[in-house]
């Protein structure tokens, strides 16, 4: 089996796809239209095609930095499109031939170290990069990227949104507008956020970039409880990458919220096979755990593999996917996942990491502390139905008069918003 992004929002860091904006400006073409030559990413020729041309570069020109430097950005985008760890590697290998040949005004080569930091969720590191890249070229768009990247990651919003908006003045194309959206989600602004990505759709220059943004605008309207127009966005995104994994799992999630549990396990279960993300094996098991009688391959497969990743995870002590964490709470040790969510709140103090180390320590016993944590997840304004549920599910152990409210918006928001978790919603507001 290949190696994969593991940790949440990987392929979210990877793709460069985080942050926003107080004011969009106008639409704009693609960026590869204003950004430097040498700063752009990969061109807008499709992953494959643009990794190709890249390895052509390097074998005619071994000596030349730039064309190392951009050999590595076309590996972490083909990472991104195809969730391949391995392709990592091969990217920070062409990074260290890049600084072998230029270490001092390397501009290509700290970017793509940056970028290289957050797609293995070493958002630290990520930050000192994008922080060297903008200082040493404050007028390229790409340094302010990596940068917002790792700031919204460990949850310095205002500076993600400066870097964010730095980027959208340079260069307003679907990159930028992705990155506005996710900050306008975060702080409760959806329908901007909705804005955003139909420009981010309207300035892809890539099948990957097109797909990306419609799954995006998917996942607003299914966080909204609009199954319809979350499905239309995930058919508009796998017509751009057929095999796109995040619509593949968002599809799946819409047919089971119309009562097709059996396609949408069948989905999943394909889907895992190829691609076994914390977050998709989650939504198996979930999906598997409300069916009365959920096939013949058993109860294993995903559970075992989440179970295996999670010993991983422990033993060695890099970044946590929180959806490993929200399994270990829920199907595995909760005391294992305080663990693993205390870990990771040392290194990035986002929302996610908040409403999951919160719910974790609600699922081992200490409902008051997980308070604490659940009121951080929600310091932004996000209105995330999951987020409410965990806090009115806290807030309900400890006996305070808000709970029932919070369980109300979760499923107000979307009523499926788990097949495991919103029919607790609903038992929980009943009593």
């Amino acid at each position: 089996m290949k190696p994969l992004i593991t940790a949440a929002g990987g392929a979210v860091a990877v793709a460069g796809c985080v942050a926003g904006l107080l004011y969009l400006g106008p639409a704009a073409e693609s960026p590869a239209a204003t950004a430097p030559a040498a700063a752009a990413p990969a061109g807008g020729a499709p992953a494959a095609e643009a990794l190709g041309t890249a390895r052509k570069r390097t074998k005619a020109y071994p000596r030349d930095p730039v064309g190392w430097a951009l050999l590595a950005r076309a590996e972490i985008e083909q990472a991104r499109t195809t969730l391949d760890a391995a392709r990592l590697e091969a990217a920070d290998h062409a990074l260290r031939r890049s600084v072998a040949l230029d270490s001092t005004r390397n501009y290509d080569a700290v970017v793509g170290r940056g970028q290289l930091a957050n797609a293995r969720h070493l958002f630290t590191q990520g930050r000192e990069h994008g922080l060297r890249a903008t200082r040493m070229a404050p007028d390229r768009p790409d340094g302010y990227s990596v940068l917002a990247d790792a700031e919204i990651q460990l949850g310095h919003y205002p500076a993600a949104r400066a870097a964010a908006q730095r980027l959208l003045d340079l260069a307003p194309g679907s990159a930028a507008y992705s990155r506005a959206a996710y900050d306008l989600e975060t702080n409760g602004r959806p329908p901007d956020a909705g804005i955003a990505l139909e420009r981010a759709v309207d300035s892809a220059s890539t099948t990957g970039e097109r797909a990306f943004a419609q799954t995006r605008l998917g996942d607003l309207a299914w966080s909204q409880g609009d199954a319809d127009r979350a499905a239309k966005h995930y058919r508009y995104a796998l017509d751009s990458e057929p095999e796109y994994p995040y619509a593949v799992a968002g599809t799946a999630r819409v047919l089971a919220a119309r009562g097709e549990p059996d396609k949408a396990l069948d989905m999943y279960e394909r889907l895992t096979e190829r691609t076994p993300l914390p977050q998709f094996l989650l939504e198996t098991v979930e999906l598997r755990a409300s069916m009365s009688e959920p096939g013949d391959s058993g109860p294993g497969g995903a559970e075992a593999a989440l179970t295996a990743q999670v010993r991983l995870s422990r033993a060695d002590g890099g970044p946590v996917d929180p959806h490993l964490a929200l399994f270990a709470a829920d199907h595995g040790d909760p005391a294992v996942a305080v663990e693993l969510m205390r870990r990771e709140w040392k290194h990035t103090r986002g929302v996610v990491t908040a409403d999951a180390l919160a719910w974790a320590l609600h699922r081992d016993g200490h409902s008051g502390e997980a308070l604490e944590y659940a009121r951080r997840a929600a310091a932004t304004g996000w209105d995330n139905a999951l987020f409410h549920y965990h806090r009115g599910a806290i807030e309900r152990a400890l006996g305070l008069p808000g709970a029932r409210r919070h369980l109300r918006e979760a499923l107000e928001r979307n009523p499926h918003f788990s097949p495991y978790h919103a029919v607790r919603a609903k038992e929980l507001t009943r009593k």
